[in-house]
């Protein structure tokens, strides 16, 4: 497949190959497309990721993210537009690119009977200038299992096992698939905070994500793609406040409360009132002023913004439970891909 020249758009594609200088952004993508046929699987997207960040791509079945995170990594050919992963374009520097990155996909394919130690020694091999076995064993949580075989991990430690190999090689730059899909809540913690930790090294993340709380915990910033496209981006709390006006002020009086005209509202099925307010630092200040005033006990009183589950919808009209698409070839890579 052809690779479109690029243009001029990016700064590092005027200035050359090579690694991306100090202040540039991880990752910059201007106007990707990749068709498969006639469908655009990516539809003119641009993204841009600053290093450091945790940032997360999340949008329904079908929406191109599969085909954008494979592009990114270099295993898939774009058609147009101008993409650069740490300074380096994937589709034409994937040798000198594939050092500097770690990928953890949804499950992986390590023997089973290799210890904890062995295993991450074994892929450290295969870079350069790897991490020490010490520092990525204790980074995810892992120094009490160093010596345990990897079919005696629990479900959370495989996946911290995960993260470790993706670590083995000092990556700059981390793609997570999916990263707790199937886990139970206890572990789906466990994975978040070693996720958290390479924040802390100065890593930076994509994560492409189902998990609704996973985003709104993780990311530092999150993109949101439907039909090939990001239709919205922004940090989780930002994304919340796209709409001012549906935050809603909800709560219950006691039985034959009149309440005054301007405090009244429809009331829920549990039997609150439920006030959509235009201006919410004034309608509490007089929903408590009133209350006070007549001693009026105002139970459960609660503010309700939107979650970013609920602009998710909202944006796609999808699922947010629906699992990933898969592209035309497969998207399963073969071992060498880490």
């Amino acid at each position: 497949m052809h690779v479109a020249s690029p243009p001029g758009g990016l700064r590092a594609a005027v200035a050359g190959t090579g690694p991306s200088m100090p202040g540039t952004p991880a990752i910059e993508v201007r106007d990707l497309t990749k068709f498969y046929g006639d469908v655009a699987a990516v539809d003119g997207l641009d993204l841009e990721i600053q290093v450091g960040e945790i940032f997360a791509m999340l949008g329904p079945n079908g929406a191109g993210k599969t085909t954008t995170v494979e592009i990114l990594e270099g295993y898939r050919h774009r058609d147009g537009g101008e993409v650069r992963v740490l300074g380096y374009d994937p589709g034409r520097e994937r040798r000198l690119l594939k050092p500097l990155i770690g990928i953890v996909l949804q499950s992986t394919g390590v023997d089973r009977y290799l210890t904890v130690s062995e295993t991450i020694e074994m892929y450290a091999s295969y870079y350069p200038h790897p991490r020490p076995t010490g520092e990525i064993v204790e980074l995810v949580g892992l120094d009490t299992k160093r010596d345990a075989r990897v079919l005696k991990l629990s479900g959370g430690q495989q996946r911290r096992l995960d993260v470790a190999i993706a670590l083995a090689g000092d990556p700059d730059l981390l793609f997570l698939d999916e990263p707790t899909t199937g886990f139970d809540p206890s572990a789906r913690r466990e994975a978040w905070e070693v996720v958290k930790n390479l924040a802390e090294l100065g890593k930076t993340v994509l994560l492409t994500t189902h998990y609704m709380d996973e985003a709104q915990y993780l990311a530092d910033r999150v993109a949101v793609m439907a039909a090939g496209r990001i239709v919205a981006t922004g940090t989780p709390e930002e994304l919340g406040d796209r709409q001012i006006d549906g935050v809603r002020i909800r709560f219950r009086v006691p039985p034959g409360t009149v309440l005054p005209a301007d405090l009244a509202g429809p009331t829920t099925p549990d039997g609150r009132v439920e006030l959509v307010p235009d201006d919410l630092s004034r309608t509490m200040y007089r929903l408590t002023g009133w209350s006070l005033e007549y001693g009026i006990e105002l139970e459960q009183l609660e503010i309700i913004r939107k979650s970013l589950e609920d602009v998710y919808l909202e944006l796609t009209g999808g699922d947010p439970t629906e699992p990933e698409e898969v592209t035309p070839g497969g998207s399963t890579p073969s071992p060498g891909r880490r």
